[in-house]
């Protein structure tokens, strides 16, 4: 790649609200690395996303950004297990929705960084409490395929502040037959960890897809 084509590639945003999904960002595997990425802790919920984003782009180094949205999710669909990974071609709350950019190359680079790991794409949508029961059928009913309470937040303010590509990759820690409250949490919840922990190189490789001239 030429010197001056790499000038031009926007830097890369990742947020995430946990401190445990922070940790797992930090310690994971970089393979891959090179080009400028910032990660930042937003903290939990839909408004303290949007807020830390908005401050977070604002800053120096970060115009023009890409911005991906990344941690854990409870996965919607029937046959979903913690560890799975849910790519999002848009997110939505009730503020309205946003499309995610290059869903099929994260499939294809999450599938080589974590193999034999299910990739669901689909569906985001957002929330500003815990689903439990009967609103994870309603939410599928709406079309999402997983919810988490800060991705759709995330997107919508960095797309505020300035046009830029977004995405939005979740790992599923608790699904409808595997929920947080049931015995083998721990078990799921260190799975998960694990997967979040593997899957930066296709962060990576998705950021660098922005270089490629658009058709």
């Amino acid at each position: 790649m030429a010197d001056g084509a790499a000038e031009h590639v926007p830097p890369l945003l990742i947020a995430c609200a946990l401190r445990i999904e922070s940790l797992a960002l930090r310690t994971g595997e970089r393979g891959g690395a090179g080009l400028p990425v910032t990660v930042v802790r937003t903290g939990m919920g839909p408004k303290a996303a949007e807020r830390a984003v908005t401050r977070t782009l604002g800053g120096p180094g970060l115009d023009g950004a890409a911005v991906l949205a990344t941690g854990f999710c409870a996965g919607l669909a029937p046959g979903m297990h913690p560890g799975d990974l849910v790519v999002a071609d848009a997110t939505r709350d009730t503020y309205g929705s946003t499309v995610c950019e290059g869903a099929e190359i994260l499939v294809k680079e999450l599938v080589k960084a974590v193999p034999g790991r299910t990739v669901h794409t689909g569906g985001l949508t957002g929330s500003d409490h815990v689903v439990r029961g009967h609103e994870r059928a309603e939410l599928r009913a709406g079309g999402a395929i997983a919810v988490d309470m800060e991705s759709a937040a995330t997107l919508r303010a960095a797309a505020r502040v300035g046009a830029r590509p977004v995405a939005a990759v979740r790992v599923v820690v608790d699904a409808p037959e595997h929920e947080l409250v049931r015995i083998g949490t721990v078990r799921g919840g260190i799975s998960a960890f694990r997967v979040l922990r593997g899957i930066l190189p296709a962060f990576y490789e998705w950021h660098r897809s922005l270089l490629l001239p658009r058709r």
